[in-house]
């Protein structure tokens, strides 16, 4: 009888293709909610100002859920967990968009965060079992589908609404429906892709003798990897870089304006930083490889944090700085779920870093407009929040070089 191909070995493609399906749907249900804020909000009868806080109900919802997104995997099964948070995507995104109570919209939004944070801890977790020696090509091309369409949902929510008039709301309400028009197609992909492999799994196992291996850290694991040091250094890096990013793309507009810089040509300089990270992901598979697999998560905060102090510090100059500084987020990103891979031994292992490090991460994600805000507020100029952006760039730089170290989570020895 023959005998079956190991998993790494058979081809690869349906899986990566679920894959991809499934990173297009991660940020599109969200990003699309910024530009229709003031529609909403005259719609709703409140001031925009009062709608600014649905922008972070995903970030919070990620960071409460995702510690529960790797029990979630063991109870369910990955990619069962994977379908469920696509389908409760899809409910998310339709609750949103009823007319009715001004509840709908919140609690929708919530549902679609929680959604989203299951997704985005077990991703990078089916990218370290699945894909082998391609993780970092993987990852590269999973980031810049992230970013790259979450612009594009941004730009083309506001087309749509003003194509549906009407006092009801329909516009917005069609337009962020329209948000969640491929998460379907991911979803039959995702379950297809997911059969094919547990019946390749199936074969493989009753084709070949089994082979001992060490226990998994099974359910233990997610109590554990929060004492884990190496844990602590990824979901730091995480958090900083996130930080960052959410500082630097909410406050790029207002920077440049001061500086003399017209407001449509400050908004295509964000759009922009973010449609350059892009390019920055996908040059992660080139860049990490050699020395620099030890080296670039240092140099990334050096050429993002010395980008923005030449927007700061040079106006009129910003175009090269903003392509350097976008096309170091893009790659910072793409690194820190790296990490949430090639940091673990094993799948299980990748879940519950990737919980930790996600929850941990978009918590201090969240803070970080606010914190520049404040800063600049104190300051009444941009000096004192540039200093912010490099204080924490220089922390994100010490975690670098930790971070960097081919250490692995929950390799010592075992406690409660």
């Amino acid at each position: 009888m023959p005998t079956a191909l190991p998993q790494s070995r058979r081809p690869w493609t349906l899986m990566f293709i679920a894959v991809c399906l499934v990173a297009v749907n991660m940020r599109m249900t969200i990003t699309g909610v910024g530009p229709l804020l003031e529609e909403i909000a005259a719609h709703e009868g409140v001031t925009p100002a009062a709608l600014g806080g649905l922008a972070s109900v995903p970030l919070i919802a990620w960071g409460l859920v995702s510690p529960l997104a790797h029990t979630l995997s063991l109870r369910l099964g990955v990619e069962r967990a994977v379908g469920w948070s696509l389908v409760a995507l899809g409910i998310g995104t339709v609750w949103r968009s009823l007319p009715g109570t001004p509840s709908n919209l919140w609690l929708g939004t919530a549902l679609i965060g929680a959604a989203l944070a299951v997704g985005n801890v077990l991703l990078p977790a089916v990218i370290r079992r699945d894909f082998g020696s391609r993780i970092p090509l993987v990852m590269g091309v999973y980031t810049a589908l992230l970013g790259g369409l979450g612009a594009v949902s941004a730009g083309v929510v506001v087309p749509i609404a003003q194509a549906f008039p009407g006092d009801g709301g329909e516009g917005w309400r069609i337009a962020l429906l329209c948000t969640g028009a491929l998460i379907p197609p991911a979803l039959a992909v995702w379950i297809l892709a997911s059969r094919v492999r547990r019946a390749d799994s199936a074969a493989a196992t009753t084709s070949t003798a089994p082979i001992p291996t060490p226990p998994p850290p099974g359910h233990g694991a997610a109590r554990r990897i929060w004492r884990d040091p190496v844990a602590w250094t990824v979901a730091l890096y995480m958090g900083l870089q996130s930080m960052t990013f959410y500082m630097i793309a909410t406050w790029l507009a207002p920077i440049e304006i001061s500086g003399g810089r017209s407001a449509v040509a400050a908004g295509i300089d964000v759009m922009l930083y973010q449609f350059v990270s892009i390019g920055g992901s996908l040059l992660l598979p080139f860049l990490y490889r050699g020395p620099m697999k030890r080296w670039l998560a240092m140099f990334l905060p050096l050429a993002i944090s010395g980008s923005f102090a030449c927007v700061v510090l040079i106006p009129g100059s910003e175009l090269p700085w903003i392509v350097i500084g976008g096309l170091g987020s893009g790659a910072s990103l793409s690194v820190s779920l790296l990490f949430m891979a090639v940091r673990a031994r094993n799948q299980i292992a990748a879940t519950a870093l990737s919980g930790m490090a996600q929850a941990v991460g978009y918590l201090i994600a969240a803070a970080g407009p606010a914190a520049f805000g404040l800063a600049h507020e104190v300051s009444g100029g941009w000096g004192l929040p540039l200093a912010l952006v490099i204080g924490i760039m220089v922390v994100q730089l010490v975690l670098g070089f930790l971070v960097g170290r081919e250490r692995f989570v929950l390799d010592g020895p075992r406690r409660g």
